[in-house]
């Protein structure tokens, strides 16, 4: 082997000890903090000399295996590899054994080389979760069977750790050389790009406020990438919010690879696509018995893997064309090569959420990472939304009217303590077609929790023991019980308890993360360095405070590649668009959009507040001037007619279209040139004034002293900033953007508005 290449115990057996079919049936399982704490139950019952955790290497020709294994007993000579479950084992598959068995080899035979060992007994312990039984498994072994067991392993894996090794040479040698794709840096892209390699060369995380059109992704890729042969990163993580997120950084990594002209840059690009998105077969379950391409799918995989790693390029059409050349699953085929590839672009979720699976790979292989976060200004309500859960007063209705037996006592009990819960606070009245009833409740409900943990104990208890009887709705309270009980156990000031209540047995109990700073700060812990970038991330403290980022983090505001000249900037200090005064608005708000339009015909988007606010406001606009083109944005607006309300900005044509400020078209849409020549805004973007909020803001006070600003200020302007940035896509393009809220001239309000704008003589007409 031309160079040393490091691998744990776990991903060496993933390798070489799997074969047989894909098997993604529903089996209850334990979570992760469940399974933690079973290794913790079993290690307090063996003896005072018994040593958990025990940390393990050895070595292979070049190739260095380590791991932890879970407990040894140096007094009975015994290794164990403790495995949580749930149910009945007679459901575990004997592939899932095969890979128990090779774990605690590999482990036997670390630990007879370390400590000289002639003989071991070897113990698979299988704890199950709801009871504490434990099933104990063993065989004994010499030191010179599992020596060679473990050369046999390392001789299956050595080829492709060969490979790898020889990769990472070449891979690393070319980025050494990178050199930057075009004949000059766009203004503002080279500042950028110097504060990315600096902080991935310092390790630290980087908030970058940098605006639209200076090439942000290619000036956040290149540096990362130039970084990582000299900071020895094993991968990076390209991170998005939305699809065309993902397909910029595509894009932007095409060029990167094209750019050495003697030869392309060995460089393994993969992109993560959600499950749903990547089926082949979405009528079929998910194992071999069902879909062809699960059935044998670890057999076909090593030739499927072998292609993909030499193809490289991997995006969700080239992925779809390996897998479905070997005949294996794409989506399985993906997650299995995110082990392997070099840059990872996917969701946000895949590194951030409470499952995420870059995080995991991360941590159980102990990899060097750099994370690059586009549009990071929307990782706050993200965020939030990852760590909190709600559950369906509806759901549980349903199923107790068809709960076999061993369900139906636990639902009844969770559906008298839903009863007590509205009772208690007060929505008891709520009617059927009333307004919705919502109550914060001061304290996490106890006693509905443990009923709820009671109703996820006995789901899983029945289909470990029923697996034909997991319906869709089972599995999805399963799932809804597992994830808010997980939550409940870290309930704290980050998080509240509300309830809404739609009619009669129509209530939603949500546990509402505020502050996600209290579960992502070991996310940015993990990662070697994490660039997060956006055109709004201003002020830089909002995002260091709620998302929990090191006190090490560095400021960058790139200056903006356009002048001042190119957006007139109006704020009309005569329209109030305050509750209060929405209906006396809708007047001088048509009279000034028809002023503008008819001093610069053209195309136009004008963002309101709500739905309500827009339908009023386009009703007066098309009696007043119907001679003026107008289109709608509509509630629930399917994906085809989204694309329909984006092709009406045609080169050349004229019209306003009519919008809702933090929606589909307030932002992630690019209509250059004359496509779009000016905004509306008709909101300050505030979020409503209601219990919820206002609980926010009593909360964000009391941790950083800034409630209002936090709560609606903030966020409220990054949405109007981010809406007013459709305009100005381009050095050539010139525009207009119509302020029209007199709060807009207020100094703490303008002060949040981008630092090129000049509102100045133009500040009203």
């Amino acid at each position: 082997m031309s160079a040393n290449y490091r691998v744990a115990v776990r991903a060496l057996c993933d390798f070489t000890a799997r074969e047989g079919d894909l098997d993604h049936r529903f089996t209850p399982a334990p979570s992760a903090r469940e399974g933690m704490e079973g290794h913790t139950l079993v290690a307090s019952r063996r003896g005072a000399d018994y040593i958990a955790e025990l940390p393990l290497s050895g070595r292979y020709e070049q190739l260095t295996v380590t791991g932890r294994a879970d407990g040894f007993d140096p007094v009975n000579n015994r290794l164990e590899e403790i495995k949580t479950h749930r149910g009945s084992l007679e459901r575990m598959s004997d592939n899932q054994r095969a890979l128990h068995w090779a774990q605690v080899k590999v482990y036997g035979a670390l630990l007879c080389a370390e400590r000289g060992l002639e003989s071991i007994t070897l113990t698979l312990v299988y704890l199950e979760i709801a009871s504490g039984k434990e099933t104990l498994l063993t065989q004994d072994a010499t030191n010179d069977e599992l020596q060679a067991f473990f050369v046999e392993q390392c001789q299956r894996f050595l080829a492709w750790a060969q490979q790898e090794a020889d990769h990472r040479q070449r891979r690393d040698a070319a980025l050494c050389n990178l050199r930057f794709p075009h004949a000059t840096f766009r203004p503002g892209q080279r500042e950028l790009a110097e504060d990315v390699y600096k902080a991935a060369s310092t390790g630290r995380c980087l908030l970058a406020q940098a605006p639209t059109g200076i090439g942000k992704t290619l000036a956040t890729l290149f540096p990362m990438l130039s970084a990582m042969p000299r900071q020895q990163l094993d991968r990076i993580a390209f991170l998005t919010m939305k699809t065309p997120g993902r397909r910029l950084a595509l894009d932007a990594l095409t060029t990167l690879i094209a750019s050495d002209k003697d030869e392309s840059l060995p460089l393994r690009v993969l992109e993560l696509v959600a499950r749903e998105k990547a089926c082949e077969y979405p009528d079929r379950a998910c194992h071999g018995e069902s879909c062809p391409l699960a059935a044998g799918f670890y057999d076909r995989l090593p030739a499927a893997r072998q292609a993909a790693v030499e193809q490289g390029w991997l995006d969700r059409q080239a992925l779809r064309e390996v897998a479905l050349a070997h005949d294996v699953c794409p989506y399985y085929l993906g997650q299995e090569l995110a082990r392997w590839a070099d840059v990872i672009v996917g969701d946000v979720n895949h590194w951030f959420d409470s499952h995420a699976l870059l995080h995991g790979l991360a941590q159980a292989n102990e990899w060097r990472a750099g994370v690059l976060v586009d549009e990071a200004h929307n990782l706050v309500e993200r965020a939030r939304g990852m760590y909190s859960a709600e559950l369906d007063q509806q759901r549980l209705n349903r199923l107790r009217r068809v709960a076999p037996s061993p369900i139906a006592g636990p639902l009844g009990r969770l559906a008298r303590q839903w009863q007590a819960v509205i009772k208690a606070a007060g929505l008891e009245a709520a009617g059927d077609k009333g307004p919705p009833g919502y109550a914060l409740l001061e304290t996490l409900p106890d006693k509905l929790v443990g009923a709820v943990q009671q109703v996820g104990a006995a789901i899983t208890d029945y289909l470990g023991e029923h697996p034909d009887q997991a319906s869709l709705e089972l599995q999805e309270l399963l799932f809804e019980a597992l994830a808010f009980c997980r939550l409940a156990e870290h309930f704290g000031e980050h998080s509240l308890c509300d309830l809404t209540r739609h009619g009669r047995g129509r209530a939603v109990l949500g546990l509402r993360n505020l502050i996600p700073a209290d579960f992502l700060t070991a996310r940015f812990n993990a990662a070697h360095a994490v660039v997060l970038f956006s055109a709004t991330l201003n002020p830089a403290h909002y995002y260091r405070d709620l998302l929990g980022l090191p006190t090490t983090t560095a400021w960058r505001e790139v200056a903006s590649r356009f002048a001042a000249h190119q957006l007139e900037v109006r704020i009309h200090r005569d329209i109030s668009t305050r509750f209060r005064d929405r209906d006396a608005s809708i007047e001088p708000l048509v009279a000034a959009m028809a002023q503008q339009y008819q001093r610069r015909p053209g195309h136009y988007l004008a963002f309101f507040s709500s739905f309500a606010y827009l339908e009023a406001a386009l009703a007066r606009f098309r009696e007043a001037h119907p001679d003026v083109p107008v289109f709608s944005q509509t509630r629930g607006m399917p994906e085809a007619q989204r694309d329909a309300f984006l092709a009406r900005f045609s080169p050349g044509g004229k019209g306003i279209g009519f919008a809702v400020l933090g929606g589909a078209f307030a932002e992630g849409i690019d209509l250059p040139g004359d496509r779009l020549i000016g905004a509306f805004i008709a909101t300050l973007g505030l979020p409503p004034f209601n219990e919820f909020n206002e609980a926010l803001k009593a909360r964000l006070g009391a941790r950083f002293g800034q409630g209002d600003d936090y709560t609606y200020q903030i966020p409220g302007m990054i949405k109007v900033v981010q809406a007013a940035g459709r305009v100005i896509r381009s050095p050539e393009d010139e525009g207009v953007v119509v302020l029209m809220d007199d709060r807009f001239a207020q100094p703490k309000v303008s002060a949040l508005l981008p630092s090129w704008w000049q509102l100045g003589n133009h500040s009203s007409y």
